[in-house]
């Protein structure tokens, strides 16, 4: 009786065992009937990594009431794999948190995840490997292909394209200069007094003829001379002493540019004037003076247009304020004389050939421009790396050779010199752009942030820089408005990435750089206008002037449909 019962229990067991295994390898047969749609239908990258978002469609009639699923999708290729999380459905009649499956109707299921992108996955597929339990019978199903991968477009931003800011030098070759003195009169009178004659700042205007004359590199530009009476006298007079004292100051020139030789005889060289009543000179020392009732002054003299009548107020007013008698009036009655030269600089061949030769005969400002006259990066870091010791406590001397540096993606030499700028004048924006351009050249994107956020007033390269960054997170959008009008690659790719196609194409073609990724882009885009011409004619150039876009463009997904093309093959073989 025992062991009849044994065999009883035995042969349940294993009908259930036998019933399990037949309902999930019914699962297992069955698994095409599931439906997988999958968006995008080529996975991408963006930011760095890889969203999958599945729509699982499982029929009626197909799930196991005593079943769990749990489903991995896996990106597989050459090199090796890559999981998502696994996620989990159940039967009707399984006790447990995963989501449940009508045995009658179905379901649907809705997977979103996230993986980090590499480059291997530019060639891969997406499957689903599922195993299937049912007490404890366990089916693994075959894998099975949901999807293909991995669309890069968005990671082709330009390295070259993150751009660092030189500080600007201030060098004029042209440098107006102008020397000015006055002769003071009597109370009408146009005399010339000796006293005035031997003043300091007469001396002085003398010396400044004499040393432009003297000078190879200047040149006179014109002499001004005005005369002018004080207004508190009849306007016959003071129209006479006006010019009268404009010809005694032009005498005094004119003996002076005698004496020196110089030539005068351009038609504008004198520009002469005379002002017979100095009501302007006359409100400017006032309100310029200590006098407690200027104001008054002022507002009274305001109130009459009359000439005749102004006069008279000024009189009364001068006996009242003995201060406009003795020191307002007294400064009015004069003559002023101004010589305007012009300081020639040194020409961009003299610039250049002592930047390299001898720099210590070059200022601040001619060295830095001289580092302008040249694009070879190498030069350039010589002249910068003179100046840096030259004029060590300038920060744009320390600036400019991180520049030279950067652009020989001298990285850590750039930085070193940018750090050295920033300890001399703390936060300057260039500065801070071209550190933040160093950390988002090394993928360092957040610190580079951090430099950027005090780079406001850095110019377009900081606008430039944050639209690469934009791209670097994904907001594609951003990154347009950030590049503005730049014609650069990384702002095209921006467009292309927002589906702004015609406005990527009038963006390369405006691009003037002559380089493969301009016309790879260019090849996208025809792919994603379907435009097979302008792909193959602007992926021909693209491998024609860097062979590099062969291996890209026989392995990147955006080209998929003409892998098997027999002028696609010719062109990247």
């Amino acid at each position: 009786m025992k062991r009849t019962s044994i065999k009883i229990f035995a042969y349940l067991a294993l009908a259930v065992a036998v019933s399990a295994c037949s309902g999930l390898n019914k699962m297992k047969k069955n698994s095409p009937d599931i439906s997988y749609t999958v968006t995008p239908e080529v996975l991408e990258t963006h930011a760095g990594r890889v969203d999958v978002n599945i729509k699982v469609q499982i029929p009626g009639g197909y799930f196991d009431k005593k079943a769990v699923l749990e489903a991995t999708p896996v990106l597989v290729y050459e090199n090796g794999e890559t999981a998502y999380p696994s996620y989990s459905v159940q039967g009707e009649k399984v006790s447990g948190n995963a989501q449940t499956i009508s045995k009658a109707s179905g379901g649907q299921v809705n997977y979103q995840n996230t993986v980090p992108f590499k480059e291997d996955m530019r060639v891969s597929d997406l499957v689903v490997r599922i195993k299937a339990t049912r007490g404890n019978q366990e089916v693994v199903f075959d894998d099975y292909k949901i999807a293909n991968g991995v669309i890069a477009t968005s990671g082709l931003v330009s390295a070259k394209g993150i751009e660092g800011t030189p500080g600007k030098d201030k060098f004029q070759r042209i440098i107006p200069q102008s020397k000015g003195a006055e002769i003071l009169f009597l109370i009408q009178q146009a005399t010339l007094r000796n006293t005035e004659l031997t003043k300091d700042e007469v001396k002085a205007l003398n010396d400044f003829i004499k040393d432009a004359q003297t000078a190879e590199n200047k040149e006179f530009k014109g002499i001004e001379i005005s005369g002018y009476a004080s207004p508190e006298g009849p306007t016959d007079l003071n129209t006479r002493l006006a010019s009268q004292r404009e010809n005694a100051a032009k005498g005094i020139i004119d003996n002076e540019l005698k004496k020196n030789k110089v030539d005068v005889s351009a038609a504008d060289f004198f520009n002469l004037k005379n002002t017979p009543e100095d009501w302007e000179g006359f409100r400017t020392l006032v309100s310029q003076s200590n006098l407690q009732d200027k104001d008054l002054i002022l507002r009274v003299l305001s109130m009459y247009t009359d000439p005749d009548v102004r006069e008279k107020e000024i009189k009364n007013m001068a006996s009242t304020y003995k201060i406009l008698a003795d020191e307002i009036l007294p400064k009015l009655r004069r003559s002023k004389m101004n010589v305007n030269i012009e300081e020639i600089g040194k020409s961009d061949e003299e610039i250049t050939a002592l930047a390299n030769s001898d720099p210590q005969q070059l200022n601040l400002e001619e060295i830095l421009y001289g580092g302008t006259l040249t694009k070879d990066a190498d030069q350039q870091v010589k002249i910068y790396r003179a100046a840096a010791a030259q004029f060590p406590d300038d920060w744009r001397t320390h600036n400019n050779l991180g520049y030279a540096l950067y652009q020989k993606d001298d990285l850590d030499g750039a930085k070193v010199a940018f750090e050295k700028a920033n300890s001399v004048k703390a936060n300057q924006p260039e500065v801070m752009n071209n550190l933040g351009a160093i950390e988002l050249r090394k993928g360092n994107i957040e610190k580079a942030e951090e430099y950027f956020g005090s780079a406001a007033g850095a110019g377009p390269e900081l606008d430039n820089n944050l639209g690469v960054v934009a791209l670097s997170k994904g907001m594609y959008e951003e990154a347009v408005r950030y590049f503005g009008n730049s014609t650069s690659n990384n702002a095209a790719l921006a467009k292309i990435l927002t589906g702004k196609y015609d406005a990527a194409t009038s963006t390369l073609n405006a691009n003037t750089t002559e380089d493969g990724l301009k016309y790879y882009l260019k090849a996208i885009i025809g792919v994603r206008t379907n435009d097979s011409d302008m792909m193959f004619t602007n992926l021909r150039q693209a491998v024609q002037l860097e062979s590099k876009y062969k291996k890209t463009a026989a392995t990147d997904m955006e080209f998929a449909k003409y892998f098997a093309d027999s002028t696609f093959k010719s062109i990247v073989q």
